[in-house]
């Protein structure tokens, strides 16, 4: 049996053991709580998909979707003012 490989070298680098740079971590620590707040709000979604909705469910899914909102907005208004400060 013959064997085909490339003639050439990979374009990429082999980053087996590189784990996430610093910046990385900090831009995950960063969207943590939208992270989290998205997360809930599957639970909630997930918990729904098999019943109907009763007036606690309602709630909860609202409350869940305006933890969501907050989230992004506070994610986005702290990523603008960085924006900002780094053009100054």
């Amino acid at each position: 049996m013959k064997l085909i490989v490339p003639a050439h070298s990979p374009v990429t680098s082999d980053a087996v053991d590189e784990g996430p740079t610093d910046a990385e971590l900090d831009a995950i620590e960063h969207e943590l709580p939208l992270i989290s707040a998205e997360v809930e709000l599957l639970d909630v979604q997930i918990a729904l998909l098999d019943r109907p909705a009763s007036a606690l469910d309602e709630r909860r899914l609202r409350r869940a979707r305006r933890k969501v909102l907050t989230a992004r907005a506070e994610v986005a208004n702290c990523t603008a003012s960085v924006r900002e400060g780094d053009a100054a």
